[in-house]
């Protein structure tokens, strides 16, 4: 016998209990100039699924310190931030994340000041952060493949290089799923010094 009620919509996901302090490991990113975060951010809420789209648009350097490093990091990135010079970048185009799209940025002082970074923390970083990241803003992420590629097709078109100046780091603790921003500093550091 069939019946004509309707089945009962699914149970939502259980909500993830945010990590303590002792347990939330540590993120760092690039600071992204407000000009530039505004239009990634607008592009990452027009495209990103709302339901997981908990953060503003950032650039990841690091995906996770310990919470033991927490005194360390807050000393080696404001030593850093005083001694380098704001990296120039470029958005150079879009990249395929498979079920996403990111923009690709090309940063090579960016990427050195991670270099630095990462020797200093050898032997402490994560199998994901022992490699240098291809730097990018993920502006659409856990769609289906065709939504990536429709996208990615409507995107291109219009997209030009943009050059900018990251002005900065941040450090956020991962409390699951939110980011909570604990500090960020401005580059001070003289070009060629």
């Amino acid at each position: 016998m069939v019946s004509d009620t309707p089945s009962p919509p699914p149970a939502p996901a259980p909500l993830q209990t945010p990590l303590p302090d002792s347990a939330a490991p540590f993120i760092v990113t690039a600071e992204l100039p407000a000009d530039l975060l505004a239009w990634s951010d607008a592009l990452r809420r027009a495209h990103f699924p709302p339901e997981r789209n908990w953060l503003k648009a950032h650039v990841t350097l690091f995906h996770a310190f310990a919470p033991s490093l927490r005194e360390e990091l807050l000393g080696l990135l404001g030593q850093y931030a005083g001694e380098y010079a704001p990296p120039r970048a470029r958005i150079e185009g879009l990249m395929d994340l498979g079920g996403g799209t990111a923009l690709a940025i090309r940063s090579p002082g960016m990427l050195a000041i991670r270099a630095a970074i990462a020797e200093r923390f050898h032997g402490a970083l994560t199998a994901q952060d022992r490699h240098p990241p291809r730097l990018h803003i993920t502006i659409q992420n856990k769609v289906p493949r065709a939504t990536a590629q429709a996208l990615q097709a409507g995107l291109s078109p219009q997209f030009k290089p943009h050059d900018f100046i990251f002005p900065g780091m941040g450090l956020h603790i991962y409390r699951r799923p939110h980011w909570e921003e604990l500090r960020t500093w401005r580059f001070r550091g003289k070009e060629g010094g």
